[in-house]
């Protein structure tokens, strides 16, 4: 889980600094090995949604920094929705790139989100900010690849 704009807000920036970074990860998982597997590779499946949220270190013994809010659970939900080695995108966090431009999308439909009901979704596909994209079909099929190797 990554946000961007906390603690400190960052005007409207937030959503492409983790569109940049969700794009970048993804490039690097092309290369990622992983140690106790090493044929196998790492289906990363990605979601983003923007908005408001409450963060705050919750615990004594053991203090971690916590997320919380609507807007936690959709952007989880966009990434347990999406598609492995996909950037899945609420309507609103597309929006919030449309206003910063720059941005690619193909449309993925309506689907049905539980507790959201039916949402219009997106999939990010390139920024101006950094040379690689993701294309669709190439990770459609990676991903079809390494899932009958996990299954085998």
């Amino acid at each position: 889980m990554v946000a961007s704009g906390l603690p400190m807000r960052n005007g409207n920036r937030h959503s492409g600094e983790v569109a940049n970074l969700s794009l970048s990860l993804l490039e690097l998982v092309k290369s990622f090995v992983i140690p106790h597997l090493p044929h196998k590779k790492l289906l990363l499946r990605i979601g983003m949604h923007t908005g408001s949220c409450v963060a705050g270190v919750i615990g004594l013994k053991m203090p971690r920094y916590c997320l919380f809010g609507d807007t936690v659970n959709t952007a989880s939900r966009m990434e347990s929705h999406g598609a492995p080695l996909r950037i899945h995108l609420s309507d609103s966090c597309k929006r919030a790139l449309d206003e910063l431009g720059g941005f690619e999308f193909d449309c993925r439909g309506h689907i049905e989100v539980k507790g959201k009901g039916s949402m219009v979704t997106w999939w990010l596909i390139r920024s101006a900010d950094i040379g690689f994209s993701v294309d669709l079909h190439e990770a459609e099929r990676q991903a079809r690849l390494a899932l009958q190797e996990w299954e085998s």
